[in-house]
């Protein structure tokens, strides 16, 4: 898989194509109870770059995130990626876009009677990939987060750090440019937080953009990366 990632990133270079990957436009979101996540939130994140979104639990985070991938849409504004307007796209458009990004959830959202091997490829199962170039991608994807050896093990034989790996296996699994990860850490021991950063930070650094809500400061310190922060529903680089 990590070639494949590499080589998507070369062909975007030699296309000379630097657009923006995600953006908002002063996005503002109102829930129906009243309660207000977004306001007038602006965003740019380039193709390619590893950011972060922090702020205290509630401050919107997760929202920020669910719009990304449409499962929310704004109420006012404009949420941009890969170029197209996500509150325009619907049935097979939408799709097709959201094969674009993997999403890596803090409850990790395993099928409990399902193996790892199969919780990692029934997506692309339900996507209409072959036999084969499942099995193709399988295999670099297993060793890319360590669980070459438990592909036949179900989720209660894992601990929580290798549940979240498997997560993140099934995100990227397909191989896609945008990888959403919602505080994956937060369920984990310090030992286990920087092992799933340093797969995020790999897979960043074979092209895809990543972007991570977190509230662990010392992790967001340790890693480096550009950082913006939701206040007050705003969304301020740090």
């Amino acid at each position: 898989m990590p070639v494949i990632l590499q080589s998507d990133r070369e062909t975007q270079q030699r296309s000379g194509n630097t657009a923006l990957k995600v953006q908002l436009r002063s996005v503002t979101k109102t829930y129906t109870n009243g309660s207000q996540a977004l306001l007038n939130a602006n965003l740019e994140v380039k193709q390619g770059e590893f950011l972060f979104i922090t702020g205290p639990s509630g401050s919107g985070k997760t929202t920020l995130l669910k719009l990304l991938y449409a499962q929310e849409l704004p109420t006012q504004g404009e949420v941009i990626v890969d170029g197209c307007n996500i509150a325009s796209l619907q049935g097979d458009r939408l799709s097709l876009l959201r094969r674009q990004i993997g999403i890596v959830f803090q409850d990790y959202k395993l099928i409990a009677q399902r193996t790892v091997a199969e919780n990692i490829t029934f997506v692309l199962q339900a996507q209409g990939y072959t036999r084969k170039e499942i099995q193709r991608r399988l295999e670099p994807t297993l060793k890319l987060v360590g669980l070459l050896t438990k592909a036949d093990c179900f989720p209660d034989q894992l601990s929580g750090g290798e549940q979240q790996r498997v997560s993140i296996a099934r995100a990227i699994v397909g191989t896609p440019p945008l990888l959403l990860a919602d505080e994956p850490t937060g369920n984990l021991d310090p030992d286990n937080s920087w092992q799933v950063m340093q797969i995020l930070q790999k897979l960043n650094s074979f092209g895809a953009t990543v972007i991570v809500t977190t509230h662990d400061e010392q992790l967001v310190r340790r890693c480096n990366h550009p950082v913006v922060q939701v206040c007050n529903g705003q969304l301020l680089r740090k």
